[in-house]
């Protein structure tokens, strides 16, 4: 097992997600909002961060490219819990939260079920884009959730929540098309030969 420096910065992602849920149960909102929001962006940087590094200074490992989606996945979803678990149970909102749980929890039994042709599910650009349009609509979400919690009744509530909406929407497309892309690529491994 090897720790490099962006693998560190993976793992702290990953153990920085549940902390965003925990968050909200110790603190009172608006200061839970906060501190979730710069915990979420401060890790969703560490997610260019560490493959920019590892890249660079040729620091690649197994253990990274374990941990990687794990952590992306882990962030998304446990902030889409706490989102979706503070907010009115909307459909706008739920519908694209479930789509987007939905593909993250069928393309990782895809590639646990490929094992060793797994290589096949390597990550694409349209998936790299699907992260960064979830963590980006995620985080436009917490940052209503400040305004909420101060209690400041202005527009830029209401623009910060239909932005996030839409940007839930964008990234919930983007998440449906990869998963389909992953589940043709892995078709002619699901055959079978019995």
């Amino acid at each position: 097992m090897t720790w490099t420096i962006p693998n560190i910065l993976t793992l702290l992602r990953l153990l920085a997600a549940p902390g965003v849920a925990v968050m909200f149960l110790y603190f009172d909102r608006p200061y839970a909002d906060w501190f979730a929001l710069i915990l979420f962006v401060t890790a969703a940087i560490t997610d260019w961060f560490d493959g920019y590094l590892a890249r660079s200074w040729k620091q690649e490992t197994r253990l990274g490219a374990m941990l990687d989606p794990i952590a992306d996945k882990s962030m998304v979803v446990v902030a889409l819990m706490v989102i979706v678990g503070y907010s009115t149970m909307s459909p706008w909102l739920v519908l694209p939260a479930t789509v987007i749980l939905f593909r993250e929890v069928f393309v990782s039994g895809l590639r646990e079920f490929l094992g060793d042709t797994a290589g096949t599910l390597k990550v694409t650009k349209l998936a790299k884009w699907k992260t960064t349009a979830q963590m980006v609509a995620i985080a436009t979400l917490f940052a209503q959730g400040v305004f909420e919690g101060h209690g400041w009744k202005l527009a830029s509530m209401h623009y910060t929540w239909y932005a996030g909406l839409w940007l839930l929407w964008l990234a919930a497309v983007l998440t449906l098309i990869s998963g389909i892309d992953y589940l043709l690529k892995s078709l002619p491994y699901l055959r079978d030969d019995r």
